[in-house]
């Protein structure tokens, strides 16, 4: 550290910057994973906050028919996070083919299969995808819920399907940029400044989604890519959850969050923040372009998850209908 210090002014800054944002990070995050307030058998976290008397209100406000489709293809060959990690890419191949060029068959038949990683194209992180210090959301332990074919706690079967109200902030158009620059954080006041724009204000019980702009990359898989991507910083995360009562969290990167980490020894703080800690769950790679260019910034979000026993994440295809605003 003090060669360091002793080099440029400029590296001696960037130093100082990383020290005091991992003191920052460390104040917000106890680092341990949480007891639920819903109780002992609680597996879904804050989506608890959704209701039957929720979802009805939401439905009674939508304004039109017109659909937003939220979700991205997946095809060979696609963007994928985790690849560096060792997981798998999306691979589609037909497991049964017509016969090509004839007539003579009575009966084509065409089927296929997949294999692919749960966290692949749009999707949902599950609250037992990252825990603290052995532990998963409600202090469940790996050693008493995991078994050889994954979780029995918190997977994606134990989710609901999710109906809310959901706000779009498009910070990116806030910035006038089509994106955000690289690994940048973003702020509380980028947050409040977005909302104060758009004339947006947030509610308990909110899916909350944060527009980078970095969709307009999709799908260069040499730019639109984990390690440097713009997202939330942990103070933004903490600002919607604990000051503004989200409920649900995405945005139209890989991760929400920002990388790389500016934590040492996580490199995904705002994901073990969120999961562990908070109870709430992720959307990640949203295709929020169509609802920035006609400025709706207040819809009837509706995602279900696949009911993948134990799954830490699920592909999702979520849709948003615009809505009144209160």
């Amino acid at each position: 550290m003090n060669r360091l210090l002793a080099k440029t002014g400029k590296l001696s800054v960037a130093v100082v910057l990383v020290v005091g944002s991992a003191g920052v990070e460390a104040q917000i995050a106890k680092k341990v994973a949480a007891k639920s307030p819903w109780g002992p058998v609680d597996e879904i976290g804050t989506l608890n906050m959704m209701t039957d008397v929720s979802r009805f209100d939401v439905l009674k406000q939508v304004a039109g028919g017109k659909v937003y489709d939220l979700g991205v293809d997946l095809f060979v060959g696609m963007p994928t996070c985790c690849g560096a990690f060792g997981d798998p890419t999306f691979q589609l191949w037909m497991t049964h083919t017509p016969t090509r060029g004839t007539a003579d068959e009575p009966l084509s038949y065409s089927g296929d299969a997949v294999s692919m990683y749960t966290h692949t194209g749009t999707h949902l992180d599950t609250l037992n995808h990252f825990g603290l210090r052995g532990k998963i959301w409600n202090q469940v332990s790996a050693g008493d819920a995991l078994g050889v074919r994954g979780w029995t706690k918190s997977g994606a079967d134990k989710y609901p399907p999710i109906v809310a109200r959901g706000v779009l902030i498009d910070v990116a158009k806030f910035k006038n940029v089509a994106h955000l620059p690289t690994s940048y954080a973003i702020t509380v006041a980028d947050l409040k400044e977005a909302l104060r724009k758009q004339g947006t204000t947030l509610r308990p019980g909110d899916v909350v989604l944060t527009r980078t702009g970095l969709m307009t990359l999709w799908p260069d898989v040499a730019k639109y890519r984990l390690g440097d991507q713009a997202g939330l910083s942990l103070e933004a995360a903490q600002w919607l959850v604990e000051g503004q009562q989200a409920m649900l969290l995405g945005a139209d990167n890989f991760g929400v969050e920002s990388f790389p980490s500016r934590d040492p020894d996580n490199f995904v703080p705002v994901h073990s923040y969120l999961l562990a800690e908070r109870g709430v769950s992720l959307l990640e790679a949203l295709w929020l372009e169509d609802l920035s260019k006609d400025r709706v910034y207040e819809f009837l979000l509706m995602a279900s998850p696949l009911k993948l026993r134990g799954g830490t994440a699920s592909p999702i295809r979520p849709i948003a209908i615009p809505i009144k605003g209160r």
